[in-house]
Formats: C-alpha cells, structure tokens, sequence
C-alpha cells in the first residue's frame, strides 16, 4: 500500500496553507511528527465555548485541519461491516466517530493505524463506547466481508467493540472514497493500491468537523493514539467529555521527546565491554534504536524482522539493538545465535531505556540525520513497517 495526499480542493475550503501543503506532498503526507507544516489550530468543539483537551502539539502531530463553520453534514453511505451487517455513518449518530480508508491487504502503514486504534481504546477507557473508529475498505479487488474481518482479527482489533471496516462493491467503495474526495488507485500490473491518509473527525450529530492525517507520524504510537483519543474526546458534547489517558507532550523540547534533540548514547558492545558503541557515529544518516533483552520474547520474535528491513535499507540506514537490564552471559548467548548483523550494545542498569523513556519492551526509536528524534515506537515491528517508515523519512 502506498499513501497520497489529499486530492482536489475540500468542499469545506481548507486553510490555504493546508492546501499548498497537500497539493506539494507525496510520501511525506502524515510526517507531522518531522515537519511542522503551519497548520491553523482552531477550536475542535461542537457548538460549545469550552476549551477543547487538544493541544498544538497534538494538532500538529495529527496534521490537524479544522473546517471553517458551518460544519456540514459528512457523506452517507451504506456498506456492511466485518460481521456482515448493515453500516454506515448515519448510524452512527450519538457517537464520536474518527473516519478512515484502509487497504485490507496492506502490511505497513494501515497496520500502523490498527496498532494506533487500539492504544487509542486504552486510553479513552470507558469513554471508548462514546467513540467509533470506522474505515472503509480501500482496496476494490479484496472486497468480501471475509477480507475486513480477516484484517481486522489479524491486527487485534478482533475484540474492539467500537473498530467497524466497512466493505462493499468495487462501486460502492469507489463511490464513497469520491464522496469524501479521498485518491484510491490500483496498479494493473502489480495490485498495488495507494490511497489517501485522510482521517475525518465527525461529530455525533454527523457533522464532518475536522480532517487529519495519518503517515510515518502514526508510528510513534503512544504519541498519536493519544491525539487521535483526545481529538474524538473533543467531539462529544461538553457533559460528556472525560480525561484521557496516556502522554503528553508529544513534541517539543525535553528529554527523548519528538521533535527534539534524541538524548547521546554511548555504550559497550555485547560482550566486548572494551569497545564501545556512540550515537555521535551516527549523524548523517537515519538511525534505528532498537531496545530489547533476551528475556523478552516479543523481543526475541522481532528481531528476524528488524535483521530483514537492515538487510533491506541497506548502509544508508544505521541500527544499533541496546540489550536493557539482560543477565550478561544470556544476552550475549543470545546474540550470537541471533543472526543479527547489526551492533548490539548492553545497556547493564537500564540507564539509557530510562533516559529514553522506554515504557517497555520491545521499544524503537528512529533519528534523523541531524540527530532529531522522529519516532518513538513501543512494541513490535514487522519489517515492511519499519521499512515503510524509514523510507517514508528519507523521501521526505
């Protein structure tokens, strides 16, 4: 799956600076996390005066476009979810709803937003039956409800109640991407579909209120799905808004915050702790930090596939795998039958997963050239992911 920016001027007339940007980018839609673009922040409220939860932070980091009022209803549809019933956003109405187009076949950036949906769950907590996240199937050759509920089981939003994929006809589909003005485009001789990364905020009334992005930002999950949660938050009336959980901050300065400055590194190599490893030696180039321990078996799992996107991104990109807290003798047993060709370093005392702010592991930063952090990924990567994301980076 391949992403595009938005296509064509919004019905709501968007910011000017917002449609120069779209119209300009190609890979890099969704690189709020990298690239602040100018955005507009405005009030996402729902005929209230009171002050919404999202900050600019997170407006940035969602590419967040506030519509100009009056806030129009968002277009109708009748398609079917992936439990074979009846679907559509007029259903919906009494709930916030965050609106989407995925690819039921893709492997990197929409499994990116299914990781994001199901932090977001945690986050709003009860308030997640007051929220619906609802995509639309985005892929016209895999249109049968077996496809989106497949996906859907298969990226853990199996047990979400409030996850709805919505497929129908290769016509239906086409007609409801057109109607929300979102590029869907196959490739004849390789299948390969490339669609828009527009998110749609709607309200419960069904008004269609905001529209953002999601891309390589969607990666550094804890940051985003918490935007995404406060965002959906600021749609519901005011009586029923709650907090949301989970960080903030998710740009700025500070220590391992994105955006800023990633913290220095120096560490010695996996059993070699005479020679040591420096994040200094990096600059110039995209670097994925890996942290892990050999205790961890999700760890373990990943790192075949951390091994194939280094093998894949070749020396252009750096990766350094920093073993946090691991009995020495396991870890370094561990890394010599890994296959892993990249250097491992030992973080002993779990200093640099602190300074990092690793909440577990597994844990994945990306830097940039300059030494910026640009991601903050927990949990696992595939290798299309990660590779997806880095490529994502260096074209933008």
């Amino acid at each position: 799956m391949t992403e595009t920016p938005p296509v064509g001027p919004r019905r709501h007339g968007r910011a000017t600076t917002v449609a120069w940007a779209g119209a300009g980018l190609v890979v890099a839609v969704g690189l709020a996390a990298i690239v602040a673009i100018g955005l507009p922040h405005a009030p996402a409220t729902t005929g209230t005066t009171a002050e919404p939860g999202i900050d600019a932070a997170a407006t940035d980091l969602l590419q967040l476009d506030v519509l100009s009022p009056p806030a129009l209803a968002a277009p109708d549809f009748a398609l079917t979810d992936q439990h074979g019933q009846p679907t559509s956003v007029s259903r919906l109405r009494g709930k916030a709803v965050v609106l989407s187009f995925d690819d039921d076949e893709c492997q990197d950036l929409c499994t990116l937003l299914a990781q994001d949906v199901a932090t977001a769950n945690t986050d709003l907590g009860a308030a997640a039956k007051d929220v619906v996240f609802l995509s639309v199937n985005a892929n016209p050759l895999h249109t049968a409800v077996a496809d989106v509920a497949s996906w859907t089981d298969s990226h853990g939003l199996g047990s979400a109640d409030n996850w709805v994929f919505a497929t129908g006809t290769a016509a239906q589909l086409a007609q409801v991407a057109d109607s929300y003005h979102v590029s869907v485009t196959v490739d004849p001789k390789t299948q390969e579909v490339t669609h828009g990364t527009e998110l749609f905020f709607i309200d419960p009334t069904g008004r269609e209120v905001a529209i953002g992005q999601f891309g390589t930002g969607s990666a550094s999950t804890a940051s985003f799905a918490h935007a995404m949660a406060q965002m959906a938050m600021d749609l519901l009336p005011v009586g029923r808004r709650t907090p949301v959980a989970g960080p903030t901050g998710t740009t700025g300065t500070g220590t391992a915050t994105l955006n800023a400055p990633a913290p220095p590194l120096t560490l010695p190599v996996l059993g070699e702790p005479s020679t040591r490893v420096s994040l200094a030696g990096t600059h110039g180039s995209y670097t994925v930090v890996n942290f892990w321990a050999s205790t961890c078996s999700a760890c373990v799992q990943e790192m075949p596939a951390l091994e194939q996107a280094h093998q894949a991104l070749g020396g252009s990109v750096a990766f350094l795998g920093v073993d946090v807290a691991d009995p020495a003798g396991a870890a370094t047993a561990f890394a010599r039958t890994s296959g892993v060709t990249y250097p491992l370093v030992a973080d002993a005392n779990g200093t640099a997963a602190g300074t990092y702010r690793v909440p577990g592991l597994p844990f994945t930063a990306i830097i940039g050239p300059d030494g910026t952090l640009l991601v903050r990924h927990p949990g696992t990567f595939t290798a299309e992911q990660l590779e997806y994301v880095v490529r994502s980076l260096q074209q933008s």
